[in-house]
């Protein structure tokens, strides 16, 4: 399992359009990793809901602080790597930083990851 770890918030002013852009591109990053043979996760996918169903008001209130980073680095002790993708984002050199004080693989760019045949 790989963690995608890209920019969620940086650079977009909390503009939605803007961070759902960075999602998308996540996505889409995932969806490949996923077609490679490797199961791909974001921390998007577990954190948003939780956030919502917590009522969080606005992105980077008390309750989505309490919620969106700490999913995120509870979920790479259960992924074998992480994958660093996209700008400048504190968060995703975070998840680095993690990943790399628990022993996980660290890619830096998709073309490092190798494929993997069994499914």
């Amino acid at each position: 399992m790989i963690l995608v770890a890209g920019p969620y918030r940086s650079g977009t002013n909390d503009d939605p359009a803007l961070i759902a852009a960075n999602v998308s591109h996540m996505t889409d990053v995932a969806l490949s990793i996923y077609r490679m043979g490797h199961l791909p996760v974001l921390g998007e996918w577990f954190a948003l809901p939780l956030v919502e169903a917590a009522g969080s008001k606005q992105i980077g209130d008390a309750v989505f602080n309490e919620i969106f980073h700490p999913i995120a680095v509870q979920l790479i002790d259960h992924c074998d790597a992480v994958l660093r993708i996209g700008g400048a984002s504190k968060g995703a050199d975070e998840m680095i930083s993690t990943g790399k004080a628990k022993g996980k693989i660290i890619f830096l760019s998709q073309e490092e990851i190798p494929l993997f045949a069994e499914r």
